[in-house]
């Protein structure tokens, strides 16, 4: 069986990254999100084991002091974490994985993994970025404001991605992170895993 490959997403907080992988996941087969371990409390519809895997905070201490996470960074006031044994278990069953992390854990990743692919996702303007966030009715101007400069610092790492893409138009944006998957799908190493036996059947 082929090795899935193993794709990193990121992008500042109401740039729509989650809902754009929600709608891309339909889209292509044996396409994945791994879940996370984060120590931040659940959220109303959220449920333990698919949304996240939530997790107390010296229980994650712990599973970082055992080498257990692939990546792990504190974001705002909770840590997240991508423990390393989901994502080879996916990818070795020929999964491809998406993982929906921070500059700081795609930077602990790259190190451990180097073929992994990333893309950023960019907001068309930090006006609409704002007008995103306060569209969610979630938080405070305090905690929206401290979004906004948070976004700020996120955005300054995009040259470290492989692919940009800019989210102002929200069904273009879902084209193009398609034709990365898809794109990559067709990598000469990739095809000839896949196509071994159609391209020895072609030169014989």
């Amino acid at each position: 069986m082929n090795k899935g490959k193993l794709y990193i997403i990121s992008a500042p907080s109401g740039a729509g990254k989650t809902s754009l992988i929600k709608k891309l996941l339909p889209q292509v087969d044996n396409l994945m999100v791994s879940i996370s371990h984060t120590t931040r409390a659940m959220r109303a519809g959220e449920t333990d084991g698919k949304d996240y895997f939530f997790t107390e905070i010296s229980t994650f201490k712990q599973q970082i002091q055992q080498g257990n996470f692939l990546e792990y960074a504190q974001v705002y006031d909770n840590f997240y974490g991508t423990a390393q044994s989901t994502v080879e278990a996916n990818l070795n069953q020929g999964q491809d994985v998406i993982l929906e992390i921070d500059w700081q854990g795609a930077q602990q990743i790259r190190q451990a993994l180097p073929d992994t692919v990333s893309i950023f996702i960019l907001p068309p303007s930090t006006e609409i970025l704002k007008d995103r966030l306060q569209g969610r009715g979630q938080d405070s101007e305090e905690i929206i404001n401290r979004r906004m400069k948070d976004a700020v610092n996120e955005m300054s790492h995009y040259p470290e991605y492989d692919y940009l893409v800019v989210n102002n138009d929200f069904e273009l944006a879902l084209v193009e992170l398609k034709s990365i998957i898809l794109a990559n799908r067709l990598n000469i190493e990739r095809q000839q895993q896949h196509l071994q036996t159609l391209l020895t059947g072609l030169l014989d």
